[in-house]
């Protein structure tokens, strides 16, 4: 199966959950303020329009997901 090509803001904000979400369980500091912001980006993802195309199936889910994770690790 071909990987869905991902609209850059939904790519970007799954990206962004992983990284709040590695701070939020590395540091003491900030936690509700990193727990807002999941919240907030858990909301962006899953309202996101792309959901609503064909293309937005339950695999292509799990693909941002194993996408986003291999950029947030491959950041400096």
């Amino acid at each position: 199966m071909e990987r869905p090509h991902f609209p850059h803001d939904l790519l970007a904000a799954q990206t962004a959950w992983y990284v709040v979400y590695e701070q939020l369980a590395t540091t003491a500091e900030g936690a509700a303020t990193h727990r807002r912001r999941l919240l907030e980006l858990s909301r962006r993802i899953a309202a996101h329009p792309f959901w609503q195309s064909p293309a937005g199936t339950p695999a292509a889910r799990v693909a941002l997901k194993e996408l986003a994770r291999t950029r947030m690790l491959a950041r400096p």
